[in-house]
């Protein structure tokens, strides 16, 4: 009787006694949610145009941000300030490597691998991760990297305020990637509903031989949602980046992802977000109110012992298809 009330009582009461620290601890899994929503999002963009996971979007996310500190470093080693001019250069320049290594995807390995089974497609992106961990090793060294938010003009400090007598502090970084998130769903969701781009990603997705015999371009397709990909993890990494250091480890978040393209849908923009938020709030709740009795470390399976219900009930997911297929 004593564990159930611990289990179930307890925490409950917690929350309604300290609702300072509540809601902290709600703005840190929301926080937590949304990054973890936008690895989620590189992901949703390539396997709804291709119908693969896209197993090289984590290694992406840390090679985007190796090579924004890179690059920056670089400009201020050949004299460029610091300040607004380094910054944009650096940025522009880094999305240019991006399309770059989009076009490098396309034609290097998919189009020769163009009506393969997808495991095939799978397999590539495999060897896609390890190619970028060894280019990325050589041109910027295996130690970790720091992401100055002052000198790349990110957001610094906190807005702090007070509620029920208590002290909660909303770090001006977190606020930014969330509304940065925000905003670029809402641009992904109308580009791939309203577009005549993102009508004919849908149709890659649905069958590469079908968009094919209707005149759709798989190479411009193909390019186009890479480079978005990119673009995405290009923002993942500067707000992953910002909050702790840049380093090949990074590319173990992305397996939260799985977790959330489970509970979202793998072909769901929103989706994406939502799962994100459900994981990311209830890794820290756990962690929080639950740990003391579960033993520390439930953000580590939390995740995926929710993912496991999900596919026991809803394997496709909240917002995801339900496929069916005729015999």
């Amino acid at each position: 009787m004593d564990l159930l009330y611990q289990i179930f009582v307890d925490p409950f009461v917690q929350m309604v006694q300290v609702p300072d620290l509540f809601v902290q601890t709600l703005w840190e899994g929301l926080v937590s949610g949304v990054l973890y929503a936008l690895i989620a999002l590189g992901f949703v963009l390539i396997f709804k145009a291709s119908g693969v996971f896209n197993f090289a979007q984590g290694i992406m996310v840390v090679f985007a941000a190796l090579t924004l500190i890179g690059i920056y470093t670089q400009l201020r080693g050949w004299g460029v300030r610091p300040g607004d001019l380094a910054a944009f250069l650096a940025l522009f320049i880094t999305v240019g490597v991006m399309f770059v290594l989009a076009v490098g995807v396309e034609r290097l390995m998919l189009r020769p691998l163009v009506n393969q089974p997808d495991i095939i497609l799978f397999m590539a992106t495999f060897g896609l991760t390890y190619f970028l961990i060894g280019l990325g090793e050589l041109v910027f060294g295996g130690e970790p990297k720091v992401m100055i938010a002052d000198d790349l003009h990110l957001p610094h400090g906190s807005i702090d305020f007070k509620i029920l007598g208590g002290l909660v502090s909303l770090q001006k970084i977190d606020i930014a990637a969330a509304v940065i998130a925000s905003i670029m769903v809402a641009t992904l969701a109308v580009f791939f509903q309203k577009t005549r781009i993102g009508r004919a990603l849908r149709a890659v997705a649905d069958s590469h031989k079908a968009a094919l015999s209707v005149g759709i371009s798989l190479e411009q397709i193909w390019v186009i949602v890479w480079f978005a990909a990119g673009i995405v993890a290009l923002a993942t990494g500067i707000m992953w980046g910002a909050r702790s250091n840049v380093s090949f480890a990074l590319q173990i978040i992305a397996l939260k992802a799985l977790p959330v393209l489970i509970l979202g849908g793998f072909t769901s923009i929103p989706g994406a977000i939502v799962g994100g938020v459900i994981i990311g709030v209830g890794e820290k709740l756990g962690e929080f109110y639950w740990g003391p009795l579960l033993g520390s470390g439930i953000e580590s399976w939390l995740a995926y012992f929710i993912a496991l219900a999900f596919l026991l009930f809803r394997p496709q997911g909240l917002f995801g298809e339900r496929i069916i297929e005729r015999i």
